[in-house]
C-alpha cells in the first residue's frame, strides 16, 4: 500500500504536467514591408524580406504582416520592388492585413481622417491578397491606439465591421524594434562586434517579455492564453528570428494562427479606454482589474547607444 501511494505522488507532478494546456503564440508583424533596416534599397530589402520568409516558413510559423501602404510608394505610385516584397509573404502561404496608409494615431486624428486612411491602406493589398486567393480581414491600429473615448471605439467598430475586418489584439508588445534600430545602425557602421551583442541580448529580453506576459495572464484568468506577439521585418528579425522561435519552443510554446489563437475565449472582450498609450490588450485587462502591469523589461545601455534617438520612450 505504502509503495502504491509513493508511486502515485511521483506520478502527481507528471499528470499536472500533462493537463496543462500547451502555451500557444501567434506571430504578427507590423509596417510592412519593411521597419528598422539597414537601408531602403531594393536589393537591401529583397534580401532581407527573402531571409525572415524563408526562415519562418521552414520553421512552420503561421504570420499575419500588417501594411503599411505608405511605403509602397515612390513618385506618387506603387513601386514595383516594393509591391514584390508583399508577394514575397504572399507566396509563402502568409497573411496581409491593414495597418493604415500612412500610421496615424486614432487617439490624435479625427475619426473621419482616420478611415480614409484605412481605405487608401488597403487599395494595393486587397487586389493583392484578392489574386492570391485570400481575402483582406484584419486590421491592427497604429500605436495599438484605439480611441480616447467609447463612442469613437465604437463608431470604429462598426466601420471595421462594414469593411469585412477584424481587429488582430497584441498581447505581447515589446522594445523589438529599439534593438532592430541598434543593430541597423551597428550594420550600417560596419560594427559586427557591436551589432554581435546587441543581437545575443535580443533573445534574452524577448524571454523577459514572455515571461511578463505569461504571468500577467495567469494573474487575470488563471491559466495561460494564447498569446499575439508583434514583431517587424528588419535584419535583426531575419538574422535572428530563428533564435526566438527556438526560444519559444523550449519555453513550451507551438505556434497557432491568429484565427486559433482569437478563439480562446478571453478574446471575446476588448479592454476599454485605460488611458495609457500603446498597451497591449494584457495590460489593458489588468488595469480594469486593478492591477498595474509591469513596465518593459530595461534595454542594455548598448542597445540603447546605438538606437539613438529610437530608444526615447521605450522604456
Amino acid at each position: 500500500m505504502i509503495r502504491r501511494l509513493l508511486g502515485l505522488l511521483l506520478l502527481l507532478p507528471r499528470l499536472a504536467a500533462a493537463a496543462a494546456p500547451q502555451p500557444a503564440v501567434a506571430f504578427t508583424f507590423d509596417d510592412l514591408p519593411y521597419a528598422a533596416v539597414v537601408s531602403d534599397d531594393d536589393a537591401t530589402l529583397g534580401s532581407m524580406t527573402a531571409h525572415l520568409v524563408q526562415r519562418l516558413r521552414a520553421a512552420q510559423v503561421p504570420v499575419v504582416g500588417f501594411v503599411n501602404e505608405g511605403k509602397l510608394y515612390r513618385d506618387g505610385e506603387p513601386d514595383p520592388a516594393r509591391v514584390a516584397l508583399l508577394r514575397t509573404w504572399l507566396d509563402a502561404g502568409f497573411e496581409l492585413g491593414n495597418h493604415t496608409y500612412s500610421h496615424p494615431s486614432l487617439d490624435q486624428v479625427p475619426l473621419e481622417a482616420f478611415e480614409a486612411d484605412v481605405l487608401r491602406g488597403e487599395a494595393v493589398t486587397r487586389p493583392l491578397t484578392q489574386a492570391a486567393g485570400r481575402t483582406l480581414r484584419w486590421f491592427r491600429h497604429p500605436f495599438l491606439h484605439e480611441g480616447t473615448t467609447p463612442d469613437v471605439r465604437t463608431a470604429f467598430a462598426r466601420f471595421l465591421a462594414e469593411h469585412g475586418y477584424r481587429v488582430a489584439p497584441v498581447t505581447v508588445n515589446s522594445a523589438e524594434w529599439v534593438f532592430a534600430a541598434a543593430y541597423a545602425n551597428a550594420l550600417a557602421q560596419g560594427d559586427a562586434d557591436a551589432a554581435g551583442h546587441i543581437a545575443a541580448a535580443y533573445v534574452p529580453y524577448m524571454q523577459t517579455a514572455f515571461a511578463q506576459a505569461e504571468q500577467l495572464a495567469l494573474d487575470l484568468f488563471g491559466r495561460p492564453i494564447p498569446q499575439v506577439v508583434v514583431l517587424h521585418a528588419n535584419q535583426l528579425n531575419a538574422d535572428h528570428v530563428y533564435t526566438l522561435v527556438a526560444m519559444l519552443r523550449q519555453r513550451g510554446y507551438r505556434f497557432v494562427s491568429l484565427d486559433d489563437a482569437l478563439a480562446d475565449p478571453v478574446y471575446a472582450t476588448p479592454p476599454g479606454v485605460t488611458g495609457v498609450e500603446g498597451e497591449s490588450w494584457l495590460e489593458g485587462w489588468a488595469r480594469q482589474a486593478g492591477l498595474r502591469p509591469p513596465a518593459l523589461p530595461p534595454l542594455p545601455g548598448l542597445v540603447r547607444q546605438w538606437a539613438g534617438r529610437a530608444a526615447y520612450g521605450a522604456n
